[in-house]
């Protein structure tokens, strides 16, 4: 079980970075952004490939960061400037970004990462006599705090509390004078360039980059934030931050789980699909079990 615990958290840290960018364009902007599963790829690929041609993984997993934020600009500018729906936007990134990988990749599928001599971020804490997945723990845990803090201090900011009110009300703030295309530009960007984080650091956990790795991603993403929403009732925006992580975190508990139990790993996205399903209803379902409850004491009073 300890096993299972390590494993689950391990990835639900990883993945945490995701799930935050999934969560910026989802909750602040009010708009799913199926980009998402294009930029973990490429962020993924340009890290592996830069990594396997010996450069440095830090350096690697900031050009990954690079590329994500890339990505969500070209999401926003066909979204703001060319007005395509933004789901068809993220849409239109992914499947580019399909193409684009394929040739960073030098026209395979996947790039390897599993030779004794490769380098990882990892690496350096497994120097220090950390196993693999500890060292994952220590550094994703390290990397999501620093992340969550930036955007904590950001979202205190006046460009900040602009791009979290265009989500709320984008008449109102152009209104105010404040440039709604350049903070949804924005927030794309950041969020994917977190995608892309996590594309390079998941692929150096797992010792390769393969061009289906993002398959689901936004789904994957969208249980976590619902997970942790159903979950924590919270309404600082560091509060949120904090249980996005815990969120992500059960969710991998909970695919550990099922697999400890049988399940098929075919079976996965299906079982993620109906996850997300019951997780949206779950606010529906209390609220009529509310209302129920008043009616039957209602019926008892009287």
């Amino acid at each position: 079980m300890l096993a299972i615990l390590q494993g689950a958290t391990s990835l639900g840290l990883l993945w945490a970075l995701m799930t935050i960018g999934v969560f910026l364009t989802f909750r602040i902007l009010d708009m799913p952004d199926l980009s998402v599963e294009g930029t973990i790829i490429l962020g993924a690929a340009v890290a592996a490939r830069w990594i396997s041609e010996g450069g440095n993984p830090f350096l690697g997993t900031l050009l990954a960061i690079i590329v994500g934020c890339l990505g969500g600009l070209v999401t926003g500018i066909l979204h703001t400037k060319f007005k395509i729906p933004p789901i068809l936007a993220g849409i239109l990134t992914m499947i580019g970004s399909y193409s684009i990988v394929i040739r960073i990749m030098g026209n395979t599928s996947n790039i390897p990462l599993l030779r004794r001599t490769t380098v990882t971020v990892f690496t350096f804490l497994e120097n220090f006599g950390l196993s693999n997945r500890n060292a994952v723990i220590v550094l994703a845990a390290g990397v999501v705090i620093v992340i969550g803090s930036l955007l904590y201090c950001f979202a205190g900011t006046e460009t900040g509390s602009a791009m979290r009110a265009t989500g709320n009300n984008p008449q109102m703030v152009k209104a105010q004078g404040v440039n709604t295309d350049a903070m949804i530009v924005l927030c794309l960007m950041i969020s994917n360039g977190l995608v892309g984080l996590t594309g390079a650091l998941v692929a150096q956990q797992q010792g390769f980059a393969s061009v289906d790795m993002g398959v689901g991603t936004i789904v994957i993403g969208l249980a976590s934030v619902i997970i942790a929403e159903v979950l924590f009732k919270v309404r600082s925006f560091w509060g949120r931050l904090i249980s996005l992580v815990i969120g992500a975190i059960i969710y991998r508990l909970i695919i550990a789980l099922v697999l400890e139990l049988g399940m098929a790993p075919t079976d996965l996205r299906l079982f993620t699909a109906l996850t997300v399903a019951v997780a949206l209803t779950l606010p529906l379902i209390r609220e009529k079990s509310t209302k129920l409850a008043g009616k039957i004491r209602q019926r008892k009073e009287g």
